[in-house]
């Protein structure tokens, strides 16, 4: 069971990634901005960040940034999920930090979850 923090805004897929993940085995807390990634990451230290782009208060670059500039949190594995597929979002992302980017329109939740179980054990 891995700890998973969700940071996504639209409150539908964030529920349905949490159930999914949840009914996979995982332990899975909900951030609905950037700012509320940042606060819950004061008392929970996730295996793994899903972090969507465009978030309200701070965008998902922004979180990358204050993630990869902390030398508590800059191990965490992160993959970006968002619908922004441009090679230049894409490129800016895996830059800052994130281990992988998926398009969040054409995600199985199965390969999803192979894809947290892989970067959990290089961890």
């Amino acid at each position: 069971m891995a700890k998973i923090l969700i940071a996504e805004d639209d409150k539908f897929l964030s529920t349905a990634f949490q159930v999914k993940l949840t009914k996979l085995g995982h332990d899975v807390k909900i951030a609905g901005d950037g700012n509320q990634v940042l606060e819950i990451l004061k008392t929970f230290t996730p295996d793994i960040i899903l972090l969507d782009l465009i978030m309200p208060v701070k965008d998902g670059f922004g979180v990358l940034e204050d993630l990869k500039a902390s030398k508590t949190l800059e191990t965490i594995p992160v993959i970006i999920a968002s619908n922004l597929g441009e090679k230049e979002e894409i490129d800016k992302g895996l830059a800052l930090g994130a281990k992988d980017y998926i398009i969040k329109s054409n995600l199985s939740f199965d390969e999803l979850d192979k894809k947290i179980k892989g970067y959990i054990a290089q961890a």
